[in-house]
């Protein structure tokens, strides 16, 4: 019996037994009790990474969550789904008992990420761009384009 009892205590040892970082399965979400509708389908948003203006991107998922506008537990719930890379860490840490609305998030995001905003491009710095050296005039064009669509009109 003092076998089993040792066997017992190794094997909870091994899978760590009782001791998981979230006893409370609630602690892990920042909205609770949320309630979708069978037929609710989460929209394919454009993926934040953290690189462009928070701004903007809170427009584009305004936008596409628009029937859902008033349903700030939804809103905050979902917008999870429009991160990838750093932002979604940013946002699976983010402190519940600081986000009570979709305002308290979209401002605590746009704080956050707001030196992409302060970083828009000007057109010096478009007109300084220069073709790399081993790159085709094809992908110095479409680089070219896509910071010219961030210019910010003066």
């Amino acid at each position: 019996m003092a076998k089993m009892g040792k066997l017992e205590e190794r094997l909870r040892a091994i899978e760590g037994g009782e001791d998981y970082a979230f006893t409370n399965l609630e602690e892990l979400f920042l909205v609770h009790n949320i309630i979708t509708s069978p037929k609710f389908k989460v929209p394919d948003f454009d993926k934040y990474k953290g690189t462009t203006c928070p701004k903007n991107h809170l427009k584009t998922c305004c936008r596409k969550m628009g029937t859902y506008a008033k349903d700030d537990e939804l809103l905050i719930h979902f917008f999870q789904e429009s991160l990838t890379g750093v932002s979604v860490t940013w946002y699976a840490n983010l402190e519940p008992s600081r986000v009570h609305s979709w305002k308290d998030l979209m401002v605590a995001f746009v704080r956050k990420y707001q030196y992409n905003f302060d970083m828009v491009l000007n057109r010096m710095q478009l007109q300084n761009m220069c073709k790399k050296g081993r790159g085709s005039f094809k992908e110095y064009a479409k680089r070219w384009r896509d910071l010219a669509a961030q210019v910010a009109p003066q």
